[in-house]
């Protein structure tokens, strides 16, 4: 046998098989999920549907609105909004995207592979308190969330002007960027500089086998809640009712914070905070601050995707528990300044539909633990969702200013506080 021969022998099924993979991933596959896989994707939190892109894109196309958050989508309890709109057939369901970390700059690349979805349609913000530290996001935090696919899908439709180039500066701030053709298409946005033809068949390249491995894969390990939203459904009063769903509240909330007087769940403050614990944080959030981040500017690009779709976005701020507040010496009046720079850089552009709840910590049942809405909060929540809902679609123009990306907005204080009373008088600030 000739050497020749015996080397195909040896290396030609292993050639084979590379090529068949490159071909098998090249090639554009399509596939539909069925709606029983949408709901659990819709209501799952996994980091899988998070960076994914075709469940979400047959979601909105479907009547799922994203609800865009952190940590506190995954309090489902009965009042829940996912929940609330099983129970009562809403016409719309809520599509949950983000948990523990997920900040302003995860949510801006989760939402690059949907911009045709929501073109004039709707989405929820639950903006979390604590985005908006020194650090901003959180590195290794981000490194859960970030989506190669979605990078990719933004550098293909990347231009030169202040967003993208900041969105592409912040993503190489990342661990997670490492070289390669994304990385060096992220360093040529953030110069201001134009994709080679290379660097845009490159990135197609990579873009349609991450899209073939997110047909295939999207599916696979979703947490399962389904049961779950069914039977807490089942607790709620069968008509819809504001005074009733506050006694299954009350009633809900007295049985699951009756260890302690904080107003936390018990669960989470048998597992979370020890008397140990507790006495280590004892006045430990005195010197923190929310009024100066990187994160504001991150916080710009989200707005900036949302003004590019035109999508109608009502922004819920929540409260923190005002008891824990007081235990660790976290100032409500630096939170209350950190909520006016929010709104203000909202309001200005354009962004109106605001639920300020920021001072509502006090309220009992409220909080479900020491900064994530529950019970009560979830009835404002969905007091707000409600009417939002109920306006129809239609195309929003915003007024950006890139003015919001600067290290000078980033560390601004005393900005005055919005009157959120007046929407008309709103439009001409």
């Amino acid at each position: 046998m000739s050497n020749k021969r015996r080397l195909w022998q040896i290396f030609g099924p292993v050639l084979c098989a590379f090529i068949l993979l490159i071909i098998v991933f090249l090639i554009p596959w399509e596939r539909t999920f069925s709606k029983d896989s949408i709901f659990q994707a819709a209501n799952s939190q996994t980091t899988t549907v998070f960076k994914g892109v075709k469940m979400k894109q047959e979601a909105y196309e479907d009547g799922y609105v994203p609800f865009y958050g952190s940590s506190e989508l995954s309090r489902m309890d009965p009042l829940h909004p996912s929940v609330i709109a099983e129970k009562y057939k809403r016409n719309y369901r809520p599509f949950l995207l983000g948990g523990p970390g997920s900040q302003s700059l995860a949510q801006f690349v989760g939402m690059q592979g949907t911009s045709e979805q929501l073109k004039n349609k709707k989405a929820v913000v639950i903006i979390s308190p604590q985005w908006f530290t020194k650090q901003g996001q959180n590195p290794q935090a981000f490194s859960l969330y970030y989506s190669p696919l979605q990078t990719t899908m933004f550098l293909l439709k990347a231009k030169n002007n202040k967003a993208d180039r900041y969105a592409a500066q912040r993503l190489l701030d990342m661990p997670d960027i490492k070289a390669g053709i994304i990385k060096s298409g992220l360093k040529k946005i953030a110069a201001g500089k134009k994709l080679s033809g290379w660097d845009r068949f490159l990135l197609q390249g990579r873009r349609q086998m991450l899209a073939n491995e997110d047909t295939f894969f999207s599916s696979f390990q979703l947490r399962d809640r389904v049961q779950k939203i069914r039977r807490r459904a089942k607790l709620l009063p069968d008509k819809y009712s504001v005074a009733a769903l506050k006694k299954v509240a009350d009633e809900q909330a007295e049985m699951h914070t009756n260890s302690n007087n904080l107003g936390i769940d018990n669960t989470f403050y048998r597992t979370r905070l020890s008397k140990k614990v507790l006495k280590k944080l004892k006045g430990s959030q005195r010197n923190f601050n929310y009024t100066q981040s990187p994160e504001y500017g991150d916080f710009q690009l989200m707005l900036n995707q949302f003004a590019k779709q035109h999508t109608n976005v009502l922004f819920i701020i929540p409260p923190i528990n005002a008891k824990w507040a007081k235990y660790t010496g976290l100032s409500q009046s630096m939170y209350q300044e950190s909520v006016a720079k929010m709104e203000k850089q909202l309001t200005s552009q354009g962004f109106e539909n605001i639920a300020d709840l920021s001072k509502d910590g006090a309220k009992k049942y409220f909080m479900q633990d020491t900064i994530h809405l529950g019970w009560n909060g979830w009835i404002a929540v969905d007091q707000a969702v409600k009417p939002f809902m109920a306006l129809p679609n239609r195309k929003y123009n915003y007024d950006l200013n890139n003015y919001y990306y600067s290290k000078s907005w980033q560390n601004k204080t005393n900005v005055k506080k919005v009157d959120l009373s007046n929407k008309e008088r709103l439009k001409d600030k």
